[in-house]
């Protein structure tokens, strides 16, 4: 049937919405209707390029019609079949549009489920984008006081971080969410990701920094008195006394095994570097310095 031809379809649509001399306004609901059934027909007969314009130009003309829900849905969709043809400009271009309109219908959260998408099909091609995105979707639950919806993003993010050996980021990640789970009083969460930025720390050879990270989430009573602070403690020690066999021992305490799977893995290859020199360097602070101006 002619009018069930795609590509008459869009030109149809795409008359609609240009002026002439005949034509003083456009019709941004014919169009837009053309434009749907185009986008359908087009991903029907899997040809994803066509489908994703049309579906594009849908969202544009829902926008026209005062929209947004049916634009942005319009706008994940073609995101969706701008990862089928590897366009990851536009896979990441798409998802954030997407994700403005639902925040204009005021919907948080699938405005960082959007965002949260996006990221998911970018992190392999584009795992520094796949950050930015999943780091915007924390955010806008995070200003949203719904931090506890946001915890899958806060582990996909920091296990994107460690792939790309950004150690320093993982654990600041990690931090973060530590925080998160405090605010919304998710204790076990919290102390976990304390001890996991802790072990990311180790791993990256920076214990000036695992015993900075220690000292600061020590101020916090629950994490000091809960298991996951006295493994900390345990692993600082270890490493300062130089003791290698009690550093692993601990590495498969059940303790670290009811972490995430990235940080056991990090934790199970412990110690990463040289740990007598950390002893060495323990003993020589331990000592009180010569005053060579002090005879007395």
């Amino acid at each position: 049937m002619a009018s069930s031809d795609p590509n008459k379809l869009m030109a149809k649509a795409d008359k609609l919405t240009k002026l002439s001399l005949t034509r003083w306004s456009a019709d941004w609901k014919s169009a837009t209707q053309l434009y749907e059934q185009a986008a359908i027909g087009y991903r029907v007969a899997k040809n994803h390029e066509k489908a994703k314009i049309a579906f594009e130009k849908a969202s544009k003309g829902q926008e026209m019609l005062s929209s947004p829900w049916d634009a942005a849905k319009h706008m994940e969709s073609a995101a969706a079949l701008a990862k089928e043809v590897g366009n990851w400009t536009e896979v990441a271009d798409f998802y954030k549009r997407a994700s403005e309109l639902y925040m204009v219908c005021s919907r948080p959260q699938p405005a960082s489920d959007a965002l949260a998408k996006g990221a998911r099909a970018l992190e392999d091609a584009v795992p520094d984008e796949a950050i930015q995105l999943y780091t915007e979707a924390c955010s806008i639950l995070e200003e949203d006081d719904k931090e506890q919806m946001a915890f899958d993003l806060y582990r996909a993010a920091t296990c994107v971080y460690i792939k790309l050996e950004k150690y320093t980021d993982a654990a600041t990640f990690l931090l973060r969410w530590g925080l998160a789970a405090d605010k919304c009083s998710a204790t076990n969460s919290q102390c976990k990701a304390y001890l996991s930025a802790i072990i990311v720390y180790l791993y990256a050879h920076d214990f000036k920094q695992a015993e900075k990270c220690y000292n600061d989430c020590s101020q916090i009573d629950v994490f000091l008195r809960n298991d996951h602070g006295r493994c900390a403690s345990k692993l600082l020690s270890a490493y300062s006394e130089g003791d290698i066999e009690e550093i692993k021992r601990l590495g498969q305490s059940s303790t670290i095994s009811n972490l995430d799977h990235v940080i056991i893995r990090l934790a199970r290859k412990l110690p990463t570097g040289e740990v007598c020199a950390l002893k060495t360097e323990a003993a020589e602070e331990q000592e009180e310095p010569l005053d060579e101006n002090d005879l007395t």
